[in-house]
């Protein structure tokens, strides 16, 4: 008989551990499919390798399945370790570049399989094919994504627009993501680029960065320094969420941009007057922070029903609410283009849009950007990212 006295797990931690546990099936059978693929391409699928070849490929791909779920969780989850972040990050875009582009060389293996390619050298040339284009896109995509955004243009014509607002220049960033990889030189050069395009506003709609105001604050304060004549304007997006809504609210505040928390402000011009309105993310309210959620009637409220209306909301989706309210114009990023192809077909699946000017209603329209910065794994295959300016036009 033991003198220690028994461990008794208590019912509820223990269905909360079931739950965890349950939670990573479906994590652990996606993990099995993005690596399963390639390792059969490059390694198994009639490529005849030596012994030493198919141990070492096969411990990368095992190392590879236990280091990205360990880095994503380290780096993301409660302890929020940069470095973790960084790698995990880097891992996860490289797994999916690797997936799709093993998943295409299927059509090469079958090309020279009718040119009558026998193995071991048809596979071998599959395999060879597929390392060769990952490398390479994973190269382009890391300096696509590391370097200044291109200034895209686009007239918007708006019937209600006053003609003292013909030619009015709204100059608009998003999805800076400010997060584990320090960008504040690449954040300062924004700024710069932003200042050049001789904006009327300047709008940031959400995803500002990925933390806290204290551990990003580096890499956000150049954008103190962006000009706009009539305004600079900001929204939260989904991100911040993750961390602290309201203190990059404040943040912003403090250095001199209007934080648009379900309000708006009027802008003048010419003698005509524009309302330009913000909303919280469609994921504020379900956020739990307290005050927070997608309200637009609060942002019109005491509003000229006469008057046109510019609307920042994050995710395209929030649409819908803006066309039944008679909005003139939304703009929003979120969808970063899908970021890394084809990842902007299953972004389709929950946006109405994923990229440019589309039409909603009989009077909205909707300017969707594909970000200015990125998100995670730090590339950008097939979707650049840019900063947009819009020039409104009596219409």
């Amino acid at each position: 008989m033991s003198d220690s006295p028994s461990v008794q797990v208590k019912p509820d931690e223990h269905r909360r551990s079931r739950r965890s546990w349950l939670r990573l099936i479906p994590v652990f059978a996606i993990m099995l499919i993005l690596l399963g693929v390639p390792w059969w391409t490059l390694l198994a699928a009639g490529t005849q390798w030596p012994v030493p070849v198919m141990v070492v490929g096969t411990l990368l791909f095992a190392a590879t399945f236990i280091g990205l779920p360990t880095a994503m969780t380290w780096g993301h989850g409660r302890r929020h370790l940069d470095w973790a972040a960084v790698i995990g990050d880097a891992l996860l875009g490289a797994v999916w570049v690797l997936f799709v582009w093993s998943v295409l060389a299927q059509l090469l293996r079958l090309a020279l399989f009718v040119a009558g390619v026998d193995d071991p050298a048809r596979s071998r040339v599959v395999a060879g094919a597929v390392i060769a284009v990952v490398a390479a896109l994973l190269v382009w995509g890391y300096t696509e994504a590391m370097r200044l955004p291109r200034a895209k243009h686009v007239d918007v014509p708006i019937a209600r627009l006053g003609g003292g607002l013909d030619g009015l220049r709204v100059v608009m960033i998003t999805d800076t993501h400010y997060g584990p990889i320090n960008r504040a030189r690449w954040s300062a050069a924004v700024t710069d680029r932003v200042n050049e395009l001789d904006a009327d506003i300047v709008c940031h709609v959400g995803d500002l960065a990925d933390g806290t105001v204290e551990i990003r604050e580096e890499q956000v304060k150049p954008l103190a320094r962006a000009r706009g004549r009539l305004a600079r304007v900001y929204v939260t997006g989904n991100h911040e969420y993750f961390s602290e809504a309201q203190g990059w609210l404040d943040y912003m505040e403090t250095i001199g941009w209007d934080s648009l928390h379900n309000r708006h402000i009027v802008v003048e011009r010419g003698g005509d007057e524009l309302i330009v309105a913000g909303v919280d993310d469609a994921t504020a309210q379900a956020s739990g922070v307290d005050g927070h959620g997608a309200n637009l009637d609060a942002a019109l409220a005491d509003s000229d029903p006469t008057l046109p209306v510019l609307l920042l909301a994050h995710q395209p989706k929030q649409v819908g609410s803006a066309a039944n309210a008679g909005v003139d114009l939304q703009i929003s990023g979120h969808t970063h283009g899908g970021q890394i192809w084809p990842f902007n077909f299953l972004v389709r699946l929950e946006q109405p849009v994923v990229h440019g000017l589309s039409s909603h209603g009989g009077r909205t329209q909707l300017y969707t950007s594909r970000g200015t910065g990125f998100w995670g794994p730090p590339f950008r295959v097939f979707a650049p990212s840019e900063i947009t300016v819009l020039t409104l036009r009596r219409g």
